[in-house]
């Protein structure tokens, strides 16, 4: 049986200061209101289970290897559990470990619902609390079911929430797609004004709908990208699915130095993905 209820969109929260293409957010000033809007759950993970136990296998499966992930990251992505577990009192963790594994110098991981839930549209949100240190690259994000028929950037690619491990203080919304993607991408940031993303839990999440895309920091909206603001094709009216992961090193973040602390760890309370009613 699915569940509904209702958010009150409160604000749109943008930010006065920018840095290479992206806006930071810095204050609570509300500058629009939006209607209520109501929702129905579609799908969710709620992480319950005894501790050390592998994310639910009916919902989640896992990228394996040490390919480079087209980023130059260094870690190889497993499914064991000293990279990905329960932590038995409700959060999902992922793990990335300074060992030597399979010809690299970082393990970690890589888990999507490829294959097994994709939806066109809603509301997808997870509450995380990221990890931190340069060269740590924590990630929710969504990416087109029809990546293996069209490839990327034409499936399209969503990301919710990107941080830079330096910069810890900082969350980042992006898409991808033709004639916008890489480092082209469109992309915003929002920063706290107080506090740190690693110390804390916070709602990163999505409202994605036929000629935009909403990105969320708890209740700020803090980015719109509508079909105008892009290059190429609009490709976001497609199913995606979902992906977690904690990648170590790459173009997009840098590498680890000598004061990146490991383990890092990214805890996950919950992943839900609704519709409207």
């Amino acid at each position: 049986m699915y569940n509904t209820y209702t958010i009150h969109k409160k604000a749109i929260v943008l930010c006065i200061f920018f840095l290479s293409h992206t806006f930071f957010g810095c204050n609570q000033n509300p500058i629009q209101t939006l209607p209520e809007r109501s929702w129905v759950l579609m799908w969710s993970d709620n992480f319950d289970g005894k501790a050390g136990i592998s994310p639910d296998s009916t919902k989640w499966t896992y990228d394996i290897g040490n390919s480079g992930w087209g980023n130059s990251e260094l870690q190889y992505y497993t499914k064991r559990p000293s990279n990905v577990q329960l932590s038995g009192d409700g959060n999902l963790i992922i793990t990335a470990i300074k060992e030597s594994f399979s010809g690299a110098s970082y393990t970690s991981a890589r888990i999507k619902t490829k294959g097994l839930f994709s939806q066109t549209y809603g509301r997808f949100e997870a509450r995380i609390k990221t990890p931190t240190g340069p060269g740590i690259w924590p990630a929710f994000w969504l990416l087109g079911d029809n990546i293996d028929q069209v490839n990327w950037p034409m499936c399209g690619e969503i990301d919710i929430m990107e941080q830079r491990g330096q910069q810890s203080a900082i969350t980042h919304g992006s898409i991808h797609g033709p004639g916008n993607f890489g480092a082209n991408a469109i992309t915003k940031g929002y920063g706290l004004t107080s506090g740190r993303f690693d110390t804390d839990f916070h709602i990163y999440a999505v409202e994605w709908g036929e000629d935009y895309i909403d990105f969320y920091i708890d209740t700020y909206l803090y980015q719109r990208i509508k079909p105008e603001n892009i290059s190429g094709k609009w490709v976001f009216n497609t199913p995606f699915f979902m992906i977690l992961n904690v990648a170590v090193g790459g173009n997009y973040v840098g590498y680890p130095t000598s004061g990146t602390p490991f383990p890092q760890s990214m805890y996950i309370d919950y992943v839900k993905v609704y519709k409207h009613s």
